[in-house]
């Protein structure tokens, strides 16, 4: 009888124990950090619509911060249009905040910098700054090419016409620009809408769905002429 007794009370005993054990709570997951992608550096050096008169180019930055405190490299890029397809010379992953570059002389230049984190994520690139080599008993620099205001690359309008804006310089400051205005269906466009205009701003006529292409050749009262890069954009 007795023995029973003590089987039984082990028996409760071991029943107790066993059946606590899927009380416990849950562990709280650990959250993962969120990383985010480092500020966009700023251009210091050379400034906008610079005349470098040396062809050995010193590209300056301000540093990026990075939340999570990673470590940030840079990518510099230089090319002759400010669309960034013509590159001459690209630096993918520094640590620095200089770059120096020996380009051609009496050539408009273009660059922007953006930054990475140590965990990939880039920053957008910087506003582009242009600038312009001195070349040897240079009378004359060409214009920068046209930077686009209206409309938003591949943006989608509305109505049966729209009016296309630019904006353009010139290192030699007292030059007097004008612009031929390109426009139409075909890429590259091929008719000339506006000639010879002082404005910085075209209105076209549009039809519905399509896409148009248009670009502007910026012209200097002494010869100097740069072709723009093909902008588009579609109608609704």
């Amino acid at each position: 009888m007795k023995n029973f007794i003590y089987l039984s009370i082990i028996t409760l005993i071991f029943t107790a124990c066993g059946s606590g054990g899927g009380d416990d709570p849950e562990p709280t997951p650990v959250p993962v950090p969120v990383n985010t992608a480092p500020t966009v550096p700023a251009l210091a050096s050379p400034v906008d619509n610079k005349l470098c008169l040396d062809n050995t180019v010193v590209f300056q930055w301000n540093q990026s911060s990075d939340t999570e405190k990673d470590a940030v490299v840079y990518q510099i890029q230089i090319a002759k249009d400010n669309g960034f397809t013509q590159i001459v010379s690209t630096l993918d992953a520094t640590s620095n905040l200089t770059h120096t570059a020996t380009l051609d002389k009496n050539t408009a230049y273009y660059w922007r910098v953006k930054a990475t984190d140590a965990k990939g994520l880039a920053s957008a690139y910087t506003a582009t700054y242009k600038f312009y080599t001195a070349g040897v008993a240079v009378v004359n620099h060409l214009p920068f090419a046209p930077a686009l205001t209206q409309p938003v690359i591949n943006s989608v309008l509305t109505g049966t016409s729209a009016t296309l804006g630019w904006t353009a310089s010139d290192v030699d400051t007292a030059d007097i620009l004008s612009y031929d205005v390109y426009f139409g269906t075909a890429n590259p466009p091929t008719v000339k809408v506006s000639d010879n205009i002082a404005t910085l701003s075209a209105t076209v006529v549009v039809e519905p769905t399509k896409q148009y292409f248009w670009r502007v050749v910026v012209r200097d009262n002494k010869g100097g002429e740069t072709i723009g890069q093909i902008w588009k954009f579609k109608t609704n």
